[in-house]
């Protein structure tokens, strides 16, 4: 007989209504496309190099604009979807993300200066895609209790993995058949799809859907503190003062910084890495690099169900913060045997280990500030994603630069030692409703 208590940890099996985890998975779908769109650039890196005649650091530059849009828009993304709601905030992102991702396909190689357009295209990309967590971090504080939120997050980010790990099986099949191009336009056209699906089927809170069932209805509000209600009067309480004054937000904010860092040499570098410096075919390259991201979708499940699970058993402290300290820790070590690794593959294999003991930790960043920031967890968590993307953009032009002058094994060793920095960042980390405590 299927468990119908509160304690259930996913929910999926109660007769109380799955809504919520219905629209949970097109979240989910959400985030894959918007990492497809983001990535695909890394794969068709090479033939758009060589369409344009731009360098390795050049292609840095194109690859880092996004991220500089996505990094300087994470704060507004947040502010939007607390005061418009993640309903409208994400359809809009979806739409405008669609239509950068396609223009990215339009820059003529016999325009002056086009890798300046190129640049131009990818910052306003990053600026569109900058509302997607920010927006979904808003959505979970108000449709998933407490107890569930490390399972819903690793959900999500899940979709990072799915993303950004079909990009290099079905960019390089577009690019082999049909030309780079077609990879942009065929990306936009899924993410309209998918968008429209979305604004479709969700609601911004649980009170608002006619289709959540009483029971559902009661079971969210039940593990939605008061805090968390959806209440203009609460959202409007706690000011921008008392986040950034908040040691947790800072220290969560410092330590995704390590986070972005890292995970960006995967997602910009390392299909690239595979191919120049490991010497592997187009194919070859392809495969390998889909093995970090399928690892971060293993890990960001799994590490979502040990946040639930250990958060129940031993507190938040313990749940929340404990992992996200030995993940990032793991990482640092795993990326410094992988970088020194002499064979390709088994190279491909540990940094594809190291890129999913990252993911472990991805829950917690998203569910603390959820518990810290309350009605205004997407002001919080978009300040905190900036400091991650601006460790992504740090990676896509740092990254080529440091290769250039001491070599390929580097670049990891950096990304090793920011780790673990980020992981003692989580020491000063209490998870609980500080910002509502001090209002």
């Amino acid at each position: 007989m299927p468990d119908q208590s509160p304690e259930s940890p996913l929910g999926l099996k109660t007769s109380r209504g799955n809504l919520r985890w219905f629209l949970m998975f097109w979240i989910f779908v959400l985030s894959a496309v918007s990492f497809l769109d983001r990535v695909n650039i890394s794969v068709a890196g090479n033939s758009i190099a060589a369409d344009y005649g731009l360098s390795q650091v050049q292609l840095g530059w194109v690859f880092s604009a996004f991220l500089w849009g996505y990094a300087l828009f994470q704060t507004l993304g947040g502010w939007l979807a607390d005061y418009f709601g993640p309903r409208r905030v994400l359809t809009a992102g979806v739409i405008w993300w669609g239509l950068f991702t396609a223009l990215t396909a339009t820059v003529s190689p016999r325009i002056v200066g086009a890798i300046f357009i190129f640049i131009l295209v990818r910052f306003l990309l990053g600026a569109g895609e900058a509302v997607m967590f920010p927006a979904s971090n808003q959505f979970v504080s108000r449709w998933i209790p407490d107890g569930e939120r490390g399972i819903a997050n690793g959900l999500i980010f899940a979709g990072v993995g799915v993303g950004a790990g079909s990009a290099p099986v079905l960019v390089t099949y577009i690019i082999v058949n049909f030309g780079w191009r077609w990879s942009f336009w065929i990306s936009a056209l899924i993410g309209l799809l998918v968008g429209i699906i979305w604004y479709a089927a969700a609601r911004d809170t649980p009170e608002e859907h006619p289709r959540v069932s009483t029971s559902e209805l009661a079971y969210i509000q039940s593990g939605r503190s008061a805090a968390i209600a959806p209440s203009a009067e609460t959202n409007r309480s706690i000011s921008w003062r008392i986040i950034l004054q908040s040691k947790e937000v800072w220290a969560v904010t410092l330590s995704y910084f390590s986070f972005g860092y890292v995970a960006w040499i995967f997602f910009s570098w390392f299909y690239i890495y595979l191919a120049t410096v490991r010497g592997l075919n187009l194919k070859a390259s392809a495969f390998y690099s889909t093995l970090p991201p399928v690892a971060m979708v293993a890990c960001s499940l799994f590490g979502g169900f040990l946040n639930d699970r250990l958060t129940r058993v031993y507190g938040k402290r313990v749940g929340r913060c404990g992992i996200a300290a030995f993940a990032l820790f793991l990482t640092a070590v795993l990326l410094v045997f992988g970088s020194h690794a002499s064979s390709a593959r088994l190279a491909s294999l540990t940094l594809a280990a190291g890129a999913g003991a990252l993911y472990l930790a991805q829950s917690s960043y998203w569910s603390v500030t959820a518990d810290i920031a309350g009605t205004r967890a997407g002001s919080a968590s978009g300040f905190m994603n900036m400091g991650g993307q601006l460790g992504g953009a740090s990676t896509a032009l740092l990254t080529p630069i440091i290769a250039s002058h001491l070599g390929w094994t580097y670049p990891f060793l950096i990304a090793a030692a920011l780790s673990a920095a980020g992981a003692l960042t989580w020491l000063v980390v209490e998870p609980r409703n500080v910002l509502i405590e001090t209002k």
